[in-house]
């Protein structure tokens, strides 16, 4: 600390000030410190950091993705009621996909002095958040686990929900599968693409036309004249779904990796006047699923126990809990409701 405080030309009480996180130290000095830790590699004490932090927990940061997703809302009302019960506030933003935006919401949290972050993260690395995690500051990463950083994390099956999702459709008696998938630069995105893939293998189809076998499948391994990746809007979505059913050979079923890819397929098939003869399950379900015509088939998340899992993760490292990083997985379902059995 006191190499610190030479460097950054301030007092030793300073250094101890902005390692403890008080609100009396200004925004220059704070950088400056924390500048020259960074330069001098400086770890503090970090139980003592948090001891010092436990006595008065006020606000903590949480980033979503976007809040106007019925996902990220849920989030949203997890956090904050877990929050509230211990008596502290929710400063949250949204993070629309941005890894630029959600470093610098990250810097601008961490100067208000919040006691914890809960990221549901943009950008594909976390180093960036070392020095903060050194500095003290517990870190709760939701639906993506961190990347080059030992974090706690709540995460869904996604794998494992996704399978069950293309199995249905397999076990309806499907063999031309559609994927609509999310860019894959994110580890859920890859992840339901490996469900996809598991449960095809386990059918032993392609999910295309190929040689039948003696059991009616046929060769193992995707078809990639089916699988749509890297789309991440609905429109994108829709477009890919007429895209894939005015092909020469249509799926006869599809599945959406993402609440959002769902309800533009729904869009596709319906101007197609489709939706009643090519069967879906989307991943994630979404408001008014249920009231569609046909209901939409899906494999839903549960949002809500993961932002109170990892809300109550955060304020166990506030009160000063030293564990090893936990990784807290939340199993999907998949609610049968009318779209994922309909029959080719």
């Amino acid at each position: 600390m006191r190499d610190v405080a030479a460097r950054a030309a301030v007092s030793l009480k300073t250094v101890s000030r902005v390692v403890n996180g008080e609100p009396t130290v200004g925004d220059d000095l704070v950088a400056r410190v924390r500048q020259a830790a960074a330069d001098l590699d400086y770890r503090p004490n970090l139980a003592a950091n948090l001891r010092g932090r436990r006595a008065r927990p006020s606000i903590i940061g949480l980033l979503i993705q976007d809040v106007s997703n019925e996902f990220s809302a849920s989030i949203f009302r997890a956090v904050e009621d877990v929050a509230g019960a211990h008596g502290v506030q929710v400063l949250a933003s949204n993070l629309d996909e941005q890894a630029e935006r959600e470093q610098a919401l990250v810097a601008s949290l961490v100067a208000r002095r919040v006691n914890g972050l809960v990221v549901v993260p943009a950008s594909c690395d976390h180093r960036y958040l070392q020095l903060e995690q050194a500095f003290g500051t517990p870190i709760v990463f939701l639906d993506r686990p961190p990347v080059r950083l030992p974090a706690d994390s709540v995460v869904s099956d996604n794998r494992a929900g996704a399978a069950a999702g293309v199995a249905h459709l397999l076990q309806a008696g499907h063999r031309r599968i559609g994927f609509l998938g999310e860019t894959p630069a994110h580890r859920p995105a890859r992840l339901r693409y490996a469900g996809y893939l598991d449960a095809l293998a386990a059918c032993g189809t392609r999910g295309a036309a190929g040689t039948a076998g003696a059991a009616g499948a046929v060769a193992a391994g995707p078809d990639p004249g089916l699988v749509r990746r890297g789309l991440d809007t609905e429109a994108a979505a829709t477009a890919a779904t007429l895209e894939l059913l005015e092909a020469e050979e249509p799926p006869t079923a599809l599945f959406a990796a993402h609440n959002r890819l769902t309800i533009g397929a729904v869009r596709g098939l319906r101007a197609l006047g489709l939706e009643h003869r090519i069967a879906l399950v989307g991943f994630d379900d979404f408001t008014l699923a249920d009231l569609l015509d046909p209901p939409v088939t899906v494999v839903a998340q549960d949002p809500a126990t993961m932002g109170r899992l990892g809300a109550e993760l955060l304020f166990r490292r506030i009160r000063g809990w030293g564990g090893r990083p936990q990784r807290r997985i939340v199993p999907t379902r998949l609610v049968p409701r009318g779209s994922g059995e309909i029959s080719p």
